[in-house]
């Protein structure tokens, strides 16, 4: 599979560039249909069903499994969409600088896309069978939460024995065994307006309401058990002369156990349940939209399998936790042993210095491709 992964390092890299070169952000439909085409004609020729779970608003989702396949009991999940707005691509378009590729999505996760299928070519055209045991699910809305994706990702996962996640390697090329889980809410504060000049007392600032609230909320943080809960927007007012009749925050917040979601849901709800400024009201929106990853006894295993097979073709595989998101969260909360990072080795995501390690393609494509096939024979 080595030789045939190096030869093809080339048609790789022209697919990355072709890939990176759309822009696909996450309310691009029309843009990330587009590589959904170009990957559903790739993967048609090589003998895959591709499914389309269409979408009207965000770009289709793609569910792939070998023709041959029958009751595949490994899931592959990847994404197409980036943060990027359109015309970034023609602002930044692909370009390679020494040892890295540089471009919007190029390493999340533009090249995980192409990884993944040429995985599967090098196992089809070495003879190895393991193609036979994937089923892919490649969605459109990662970036902004998988909001129309999870219910099928968790649908197609349930029957499966292993999660592999193409979010790209860590800079160091460590694999992520465990994430935490993250919520999103909003926080919105009615108070009353007045001119600040002539009569500032019969106004009620949402604004001083909204200040109590985000120290508040701060002070829930306890990062030394992997809390955190950051305010991360806050928006309101009229006029600087103007009492603030409406304030809203935007609040961020990550655990890494599920057992902690609640009591900090709790402590949400009592905050927002009075307060500061007399004559303000208060009300929080929001949940918890992705469960932590949490590292189990099933995923060390898995976990071990991936290493056994790094050793084997000489790649020393290393593994570390993390606080961003992905839909690795679905599959481990359905306890299913997932294992993300499967993508190659870059940094800098959703910047526009994101880069492409140009020479982690080669093994980690066949790394994905040995994983692949030893799991297939478990």
């Amino acid at each position: 599979m080595l030789k045939y992964i190096e030869q093809q390092h080339d048609a790789m890299l022209q697919l990355i560039k072709q890939l990176v070169s759309i822009d696909s952000g996450s309310h691009d439909k029309q843009g990330v249909d587009k590589v959904g085409q170009i990957l559903t004609d790739y993967y048609k020729q090589l003998g895959f069903i591709v499914n389309v779970s269409h979408e009207k608003e965000f770009g289709n989702h793609l569910i792939i499994q070998h023709k041959d396949a029958i009751e595949p009991n490994i899931i592959v999940l990847a994404h197409m969409d980036t943060v990027f707005p359109k015309g970034t691509a023609n602002e930044r378009p692909f370009r390679i600088k020494g040892d890295r590729a540089y471009g919007p999505g190029v390493i999340d996760m533009k090249a995980s896309l192409v990884t993944l299928l040429y995985a599967l070519k090098s196992l089809i055209e070495t003879g190895n069978l393991g193609y036979k045991d994937v089923q892919i699910v490649i969605n459109s809305d990662e970036e902004i939460g998988s909001i129309t994706s999870r219910q099928l990702i968790e649908k197609m996962a349930s029957n499966k024995k292993y999660a592999l996640v193409m979010e790209p390697a860590r800079k160091n090329g460590a694999l992520v065994s465990s994430r935490r889980g993250k919520g999103n809410y909003t926080l919105s504060v009615l108070g009353k307006a007045a001119h600040s000049g002539i009569e500032p007392e019969k106004g009620r600032s949402a604004i001083e309401e909204l200040a109590h609230k985000v120290i508040q909320l701060h002070e829930l943080s306890d990062p030394d058990h992997g809390i955190n809960v950051n305010v991360g927007v806050i928006e309101g007012g009229s006029s600087v002369n103007t009492i603030s009749e409406h304030a809203t925050a935007q609040i961020d917040i990550r655990i890494s156990e599920m057992d902690q979601a609640i009591p900090l849901e709790e402590k949400l709800e009592e905050i927002c349940a009075s307060t500061d400024v007399y004559g303000t009201s208060v009300s929080l929106e929001g949940e918890i939209n992705r469960p932590p990853m949490e590292k189990t006894k099933k995923t060390e295993l898995l976990l071990k399998i991936i290493k056994e097979a790094g050793v084997s073709i000489g790649v020393k595989v290393k593994d570390t936790a993390t606080g961003g998101g992905s839909d690795a969260s679905f599959t481990a909360a359905l306890g299913i042993p997932t294992i993300d990072g499967l993508g190659p080795v870059g940094g800098n995501a959703h910047s526009d210095k994101e880069y492409l390690e140009l020479e982690s393609i080669t093994p980690r494509t066949l790394l994905l491709a040995t994983v692949i096939q030893r799991l297939s024979e478990k």
